[in-house]
């Protein structure tokens, strides 16, 4: 493939649908845990949902492979470190601050002492909760270039047999069965390959691909229930970033994307094509909005009646609300570099 996929349409879809449904997950959290508190209907609600949006987060690592790993022409660390990594890393440590400075700070006990607390285990500990991605997807970053230079040299045979191979390992994570393996930095370079590949080639049984991951779409509705209902609790068990279901549901939606995308109404596709530009500023800045709504002393969900149209509103107020913002920011010098 020639052209670059940093202009095909399909990838800034997956962009804006990824960040939706990470909204949802975040809007849907306080949620989840109340098995038992809110009546039952509601609860399933919030956990059907959370079960079908589990696959946001490794749609933007496959966005990552798709896009970086089909670079050919000679590598060159300055411009890699300057413009690939740092442009992820400053915005980060950044925003790491502002998270802590907001959770030293909230509350009737919050102060100095409490911000840097949060600063100090900030080396193992994000400083909210929806920075751990970062966590796992910058050393990322430093796998690429070599990833890049192995797929590149591999035939087609051999690069089906590394993603078979992957997606045994992501049972064997799933089933939690022990082995050296199972380590982030493998699991998550795994959908840097798969998106790449899918970008690059048609898979002779792409059938197969969607209706395994409507099959694992179906198993995450109806195991989340019936495992939560054996536990008497919430069950993450079908949650998993990292596991077979959530690679097939993930390959299935990249799929779909990819063939159908062409077929959004034409006046629609600037919008999008504008919207996914400021995916990742949403991503990093969206949790302040959800701060007062997240309060369930606030009694938010309650305005809607029932969290099945709760959660998709809110998700969508959060969304617009977060682009607005995002927008605000990169249209100042001062703060451009917060919102990449």
């Amino acid at each position: 493939m020639n052209q670059t996929l940093r202009h095909v349409f399909y990838i800034d879809v997956l962009r804006c649908l990824a960040a939706l449904a990470v909204i949802a997950i975040h809007v849907l959290g306080p949620l989840r845990e109340l098995y038992n508190v809110i009546p039952l209907h509601q609860w399933l609600a919030a956990v059907e949902i959370n079960a079908l949006m589990r696959w946001a987060v490794p749609i933007f690592i496959m966005i990552s492979g798709a896009l970086l790993l089909q670079e050919q022409q000679p590598f060159n660390l300055q411009h890699y470190l300057t413009r690939r990594v740092v442009k992820v890393v400053i915005p980060f440590l950044a925003w790491s601050v502002i998270y802590a400075l907001i959770a030293g700070y909230s509350g009737q006990n919050g102060s100095f002492t409490q911000f840097i607390t949060i600063i100090e285990n900030a080396n193992n500990e994000p400083t909210w909760y929806h920075l751990w991605f970062f966590y796992d997807f910058i050393p990322l970053y430093f796998i690429i270039p070599l990833l890049a230079l192995m797929i590149h040299k591999l035939g087609h045979e051999r690069i089906k047999l590394l993603i078979t191979g992957w997606l045994l390992l992501t049972l064997v994570n799933w089933l939690n069965i022990e082995t050296p393996l199972r380590v982030n930095i493998v699991l998550y370079s795994g959908y840097l390959i798969f998106g790449w590949y899918l970008a690059n080639h048609t898979p002779i049984h792409t059938r197969w691909l969607i209706v395994g991951g409507l099959l694992a779409a179906a198993t995450n509705l109806v195991g989340s229930w019936y495992w939560s209902m054996l536990k008497d609790g919430y069950s993450s068990f079908f949650m998993g970033y990292k596991t077979l279901n959530t690679v097939l549901i993930a390959g299935m939606i990249f799929t779909l994307c990819k063939q159908y995308s062409e077929q959004i109404p034409l006046y629609l596709k600037p919008v999008i094509a504008h919207l996914a530009r400021y995916s990742l500023g949403i991503y990093l800045l969206h949790p302040i909005i959800l701060i007062p709504i997240r309060d369930l002393n606030n009694g938010v969900y309650d305005w809607f009646g029932h969290n099945i149209v709760a959660i998709p509103f809110i998700t969508c107020i959060v969304f617009i609300l977060s682009y607005g913002t995002t927008r605000l920011l990169s249209s100042w010098n001062l703060t451009r570099w917060l919102v990449p």
